[in-house]
């Protein structure tokens, strides 16, 4: 039976990224002055420091980490970047670690191997596969709103660094969109072909943990 649970399991996945592309997309709205300065600062200080951000200083620096990591400079870590139409993240894969399936509704995602290897893909909205190995130096475009995933399968730490089209990239998961929502159970049932019961244990898995 547990054979059958985890076959179950794969196909639930491999079904719900043959749905996410539909997801809606969109895009950061132009501006009309070089720069956008917060309303809690005053414009006439604003300084080169304004535009500068240290924060991934100490996630290139780091030790590799246990579990996979993603260590972001969006609008929300770096507010220089409003009405800019770029971001950055620094992600880091332990051997055996995944970034699991995802999607950015804003934005495309190029990415860049900085140290080690990382085998890549996404599933356009037609239904097709991508798929790529990366080495070193590597950089691979992830075009926006697509599911994709980076994982690493080899048994040296990787890190990436991935550039964003927009300010506020946004991110859904597909397992926890799909499975740790709350969706009704017969719905997912239904729409997936399979049972409650694997159903309740996918629940089990992606459903985050009540904020007190």
């Amino acid at each position: 039976m547990a054979g059958i649970d985890r076959v179950g399991s794969l196909v639930l996945v491999l079904l719900a990224l043959s749905a996410a592309p539909l997801t809606v997309v969109a895009g950061d709205p132009d501006i009309l002055t070089d720069y956008i300065v917060p309303l809690s600062a005053n414009p006439g200080n604003i300084t080169g420091q304004f535009f500068a951000y240290t924060g991934l200083r100490a996630a290139l620096a780091a030790p590799a980490p246990g579990n996979f990591t993603a260590t972001k400079a969006s609008m929300a870590e770096f507010p220089a970047l409003n009405g800019q139409s770029v971001s950055y993240a620094a992600l880091s894969f332990p051997p055996g670690s995944v970034n699991p399936t995802h999607t950015h509704p804003r934005a495309s995602e190029l990415l860049l191997v900085v140290d080690g290897a990382l085998s890549v893909g996404f599933v356009d909205t037609a239904g097709k596969l991508f798929t790529q190995d990366l080495a070193t130096g590597d950089m691979f475009v992830f075009p926006k709103g697509t599911v994709h995933w980076q994982c690493n399968k080899g048994a040296q730490p990787a890190r990436a660094l991935s550039a964003f089209g927009s300010a506020a990239a946004g991110l859904v998961s597909v397992p926890v969109t799909v499975f740790g929502t709350g969706i009704d159970d017969t719905v997912l049932a239904k729409s997936f072909k399979t049972d409650v019961a694997t159903v309740q244990k996918l629940k089990a898995a992606f459903t985050p943990p009540k904020k007190p």
